[in-house]
């Protein structure tokens, strides 16, 4: 579970409903057809956008944002450093037996044992890299989509209310409720877009970058490996993907 994301829609979802129930209630803040425009209408924008599989696909996309596991670059680092200890030792046959919990890496592995040529390990997991990133980054664009329209579609709504309002100018009273009408679907979109669409987008792109490097990290680990490679040459080489401070404080435990 992530909990930055989980606290940060609860609490900003929480301060707004606090805002309107301080403001006068909720129920003045809701209104049946801005709900419709909106929301309704800004899905169906976004659905021209994409096809229908890619479409489907960002609710589970988008589960992404909230559970999300991934393996630590430092375990990873560890791994590949036993695993090449382990080539050195008996061979790639004796990798066969590793057992390795990233399922990339050990389709890496797995081609290695195979016997496959550098080139076609490295042109394999390369594509793997590159296809994975481009299906994670159509669920971030999804909701990026999402995001854009919706405010776009609050100010449509607006127009419409404010169309209807104009033309009951003659009634006086009946102006400030259909002005009240017309702002919520502006409302609608702003939080719509700022306060989900956006925000999920910003952490499926982060998420795509974390796997991506991840999987670089796996590709060197395996490429280093089959050519041999002195595991403490790979570890130094592996720790490039961490932080300055994390390779100091990898260095002294090491």
């Amino acid at each position: 579970m992530d909990l930055a994301t989980l606290v940060g829609i609860v609490g900003a979802f929480g301060f707004v409903i606090m805002t309107m129930v301080l403001a006068g209630g909720i129920a003045i803040f809701i209104d049946v057809p801005s709900v419709l425009i909106v929301f309704c209408g800004s899905l169906f924008v976004v659905l021209m956008k994409f096809n229908l599989g890619q479409f489907l696909g960002a609710v589970k996309i988008a589960g992404k944002a909230f559970m999300f596991k991934i393996d630590k670059p430092d375990d990873l680092i560890q791994s590949s450093v036993d695993m090449a200890d382990a080539a050195r030792k008996g061979g790639f046959l004796a990798l066969e037996e590793a057992e390795v919990s990233n399922a990339f890496m050990q389709k890496g592995i797995d081609m290695l044992v195979d016997g496959h040529d550098a080139d076609v390990v490295r042109s394999t997991l390369e594509k793997d890299i590159v296809l994975t990133t481009e299906r994670h980054e159509m669920g971030a664009n999804i909701f990026k989509s999402l995001g854009d329209v919706a405010p776009a579609m609050g100010m449509i709504g607006t127009l419409i209310g404010l169309v209807a309002m104009l033309s009951n100018m003659d009634d006086p009273k009946s102006i400030g409720p259909a002005m009240a009408v017309a702002l919520l679907t502006t409302l609608y979109g702003a939080v719509l877009a700022n306060l989900f669409a956006i925000p999920i987008s910003d952490k499926l792109t982060l998420r795509a970058g974390e796997e991506r490097l991840n999987r670089l990290l796996i590709l060197d680990a395996v490429l280093g490996i089959q050519d041999g490679q002195n595991p403490r040459v790979i570890e130094a080489m592996l720790k490039n993907y961490l932080a300055e401070s994390k390779r100091a404080i990898a260095t002294t435990e090491d």
